[in-house]
């Protein structure tokens, strides 16, 4: 039937009833069976229970990303975390050696989180050299080719036939033995021909040893670039994290801590470049759409008070959809069960910072916060025009009339758009990470723009009692209401 299931419970041992299969037993007022351990209450806990299982010294934990999520990230950003930052050098060892400096400032930031933080070791693969000394082969009357030449067949091997099967065909490749092409000293075991048909081992010809080289060579903008990875912690913006670290490490540059070798530089990186666009783009689309919903409502009604009237109920829904926002980061938002479903797991109810899903949101809803406004004020406009009232008590007898007829419609409007987005509020599945958000501010504003129901009906009617006071100066009295026969 959809309800959760629940199960005796003793309060006094603090747990389950169970029958003499070690079965659970049903009941309607006892409580859910949870399977996971107490201290796990939402899907942070599984992450941070798994980052303490994997911990192990000299190893950075990873940013908690999904296989979907880290393909989008890479794509945006190039590296496999949230935010990071680009380190720009001329040589490896600079650029590595300013990474590993970041690394260890950007755990002192309270915003972030000091596990995940990680810098790149450019600089860190063995690579095996071997090095060939011109003088001592050409004692032997050899040329670099030749010397190459052997140890290409002898350590990578060369195909010097091919075999035919039938219908397929492979071919013979010959070279040395794994074990005798392993290491430096085999390596050096490896016989060169000269000329003369002496057998020269290689390494009377060669100095064959281990160096230090980078694990990979990366470059943006014609410079290499290394970088540091980290991630926030829960309950913080992306966008203030990254001016929180932005502030903290210029604090150490100007205090003389942090020194910028010559030739390197650095800049921030990762999906908050999203936010940072998104709100230059939305500083001009804000205002325009403001600008052209006040003309489409001034289009209407050809007055400007009128108008002004009706767009009122934009900035009412405005701040009904930042207090629904405000509400839904507060721990006591809906903190109760309704049969037997506890409503903030209902409702996805946790924070949500500003972002781009929740300013279009903030867009749909100011296309439909006027609506009741524009039903409530046609048809008071209608009723002053067939009645042409010239008293106060006329004016606020076609105002009762006018709101009176079309408050069901108003209702309706706002009914109807609140109770579409109740799905979309409850929505767990794929995308639901950008309905949800899209979907507060329109929920809130339009829950809140309802007292415009009453708003614009009684700034209608005080605009037209000023309007009637100064025209009409003698026409302004109201019958009181123990005596309507009495002027006042």
């Amino acid at each position: 039937n959809g309800r959760r299931l629940t199960f005796k419970y003793d309060n006094d041992k603090g747990d389950f009833i169970r029958d003499e299969h070690g079965n659970l037993i049903e009941d309607p007022d006892g409580r859910p069976f949870r399977q996971w351990r107490d201290e796990i209450k939402s899907p942070q806990d599984i992450w941070d229970a798994i980052a303490d299982a994997a911990n192990m010294p000299g190893v950075t934990s990873a940013p908690k990303l999904q296989p979907i999520e880290t393909r989008i990230v890479m794509l945006q950003s190039g590296f496999r975390a949230p935010m990071g930052v680009k380190v720009y050098g001329p040589t490896l060892e600079a650029i590595e050696a300013f990474g590993i400096e970041l690394e260890h400032l950007l755990k002192q930031v309270p915003t972030i989180q000091p596990a995940a933080v990680f810098a790149d070791r450019v600089v860190g693969k063995p690579y095996l050299e071997i090095d060939i000394d011109r003088e001592r082969i050409a004692r032997y009357g050899l040329r670099i080719a030749d010397v190459q030449e052997v140890i290409e067949v002898a350590v990578g091997g060369k195909p010097l036939s091919m075999t035919v099967e039938g219908r397929e065909r492979y071919p013979v490749r010959v070279r040395y033995l794994r074990e005798l092409r392993d290491q430096p000293d085999t390596l050096g075991d490896i016989l060169v021909p000269t000329h003369s048909g002496a057998q020269v081992p290689l390494r009377e010809l060669a100095t064959i040893e281990y160096r230090r080289g980078p694990q990979m060579i990366k470059s943006e903008d014609t410079f290499l670039v290394a970088y540091v990875l980290f991630d926030k912690v829960p309950g913080v913006a992306e966008v203030d994290v990254v001016h929180d670290a932005q502030r903290f490490l210029q604090d150490k540059i100007d205090s003389g801590e942090l020194v910028v070798p010559a030739g390197v530089t650095y800049e921030f990186a990762g999906a908050y470049e999203n936010q940072v666009r998104a709100a230059k783009r939305l500083s001009i689309v804000l205002p325009v759409s403001l600008v052209v919903i006040f003309l489409l409502i001034y289009f209407q009604f050809r007055k400007v008070s009128v108008t002004l009237m009706v767009f009122s109920g934009v900035f009412v829904a405005w701040g009904g959809g930042f207090l629904m926002l405000w509400l839904y980061a507060q721990p006591w938002f809906l903190d109760t069960s309704l049969l037997g479903t506890n409503l903030r797991d209902l409702f996805r109810i946790h924070q949500f910072d500003l972002s781009v899903a929740v300013w279009v949101g903030f867009l749909a809803l100011f296309g439909i916060a006027t609506d009741d406004g524009v039903i409530m004020a046609t048809r008071i406009e209608q009723s002053m025009h067939e009645q042409k009232p010239e008293t106060i008590e006329g004016i606020r007898a076609c105002v009762v009339e006018g709101g009176r007829l079309r408050i069901r419609a108003a209702v309706m409007t706002s009914a109807t758009t609140i109770l579409a987005l109740l799905p979309v509020l409850t929505s767990s599945g794929r995308g639901s990470d950008i309905m949800i958000p899209m979907a507060i501010p329109t929920f809130g504003g339009m829950t809140v723009a309802s007292i415009t129901w009453f708003v614009v009906p009684i700034l209608y009617c005080w605009a037209a009692e000023w309007k009637l006071r100064l025209t009409h100066p003698g026409n302004h009295r109201v019958h009181s209401i123990q005596d309507k026969g009495d002027p006042q």
